[in-house]
């Protein structure tokens, strides 16, 4: 297991520690219920750092990658951010990734474990192109900021306003005395920020963001609370609701998605899809009440499979154990009733995101 680069000062702070896909993350520091409080009412600081980057570069990187993702690449301008899919000639998912243009390469940000498999999805097909791809994750770490007191945060580190950024906008800013991007990560939560840091900076910017952010109420998240903000929002991680069969529109990612770009690998697969209308399976929201359940656990009708769940949580602003599954195109209409299993336990569809107050 690839320990985090700020372990010592997570256990200083009480961390507990569980292992994703051989690489150590912050479970959590004794309080999820404060720290998934933070992310809603103040501001709350996760470490990141065991996601995986990976560089392109040579004079064809960008035309490369443009042919390789599901996505705009070449249209980038230098310093912006997107979201793309890579996918197989069959429309199957490799992996999804943050591309980010810098003027001398291109970065991709992946999950962790996924380095290697990108890489090796990518090179297959690097035949005659000047591209070059390199293992960055010992470069840098990304830090997560969420919460509305986010923006008052980086106000008082940064020593002037912080204007909030929309999703993948950016912003080099020197922080700590390293230099630091900002980038917009609202899918999570609204005012959500990621700071891309080199590694010999990581405990400069993270002692820095604690220190000052005591005064807004901060608190560091760990990973429970982290999935709980992820599936109340309605977003997908790969290698828990995004495997190697899921297609990306079975996933609701179409942002990932470019309709205007040339051709890339499955695109065709994707233009039928799209041209049919609608895909037989959709990820969905779903309400358990009290019923624990665990990933992979089928979803019926009638006695009949029409889903699974993929991520189950314990959501504190419904107040009922939530998830996200796939469901049948026939039964994704919210309010719809399904057994969990083979019963009598039941879950209700219902819309993304899951981040209403429950009634009453």
């Amino acid at each position: 297991m690839e320990p985090l680069s700020l372990h010592f000062l997570h256990e200083q702070a009480g961390a507990h520690f569980l292992e994703v896909t051989s690489r150590e993350v912050v479970a959590d520091y004794g309080h999820g219920d404060e720290e998934y409080r933070a992310a809603r009412e103040a501001v709350a600081l996760h470490d990141a750092t065991y996601r995986e980057a990976l560089r392109i570069t040579g004079e064809d990187r960008a035309s490369f990658l443009h042919g390789m993702v599901t996505q705009e690449v070449k249209g980038l301008a230098a310093g912006a951010a997107t979201y793309a899919a890579m996918i197989t000639v069959k429309g199957a998912m490799v992996a999804d990734a943050r591309i980010l243009r810098r003027e001398s390469d291109l970065l991709l940000d992946v999950e962790p474990g996924l380095g290697a498999k990108v890489r090796e999805f990518l090179e297959k097909f690097l035949i005659s192109e000047d591209a070059e791809l390199h293992d960055a994750t010992a470069e840098q770490g990304v830090l997560r900021l969420l919460g509305p007191r986010t923006s008052e945060l980086l106000s008082a580190v940064l020593g002037g306003p912080f204007a909030p950024l929309p999703q993948d906008a950016t912003r080099a800013v020197t922080l700590a005395g390293q230099e630091v991007l900002l980038v917009g990560a609202t899918r999570l939560e609204p005012h959500g920020v990621e700071l891309l840091v080199p590694r010999t900076g990581l405990e400069a910017v993270w002692k820095v963001l604690v220190a000052a952010g005591a005064a807004f109420g901060l608190k560091p998240l760990g990973w429970r609370a982290l999935e709980v903000l992820r599936v109340e929002a309605g977003v997908p991680r790969f290698g828990q609701d995004m495997v190697d069969t899921t297609i990306p529109l079975e996933a609701n990612l179409t942002h990932a998605i470019s309709y205007n770009k040339g051709c890339y690998i499955g695109q065709e697969v994707i233009a039928r899809a799209t041209f049919r209308g609608h895909m037989n399976r959709k990820l969905t929201g779903l309400l358990l009440g009290a019923t624990e359940a665990t990933p992979g656990t089928e979803l019926k009708k009638d006695g009949k499979k029409v889903g699974w769940l993929t991520t189950v949580v314990r959501s504190p602003s419904q107040g009922q154990t939530v998830a996200l599954g796939y469901v049948h195109r026939d039964h994704l209409e919210p309010g719809t009733v399904l057994a969990v299993g083979e019963g009598p336990a039941e879950a209700t569809v219902s819309a993304l995101p899951l981040t209403a107050p429950r009634p009453g």
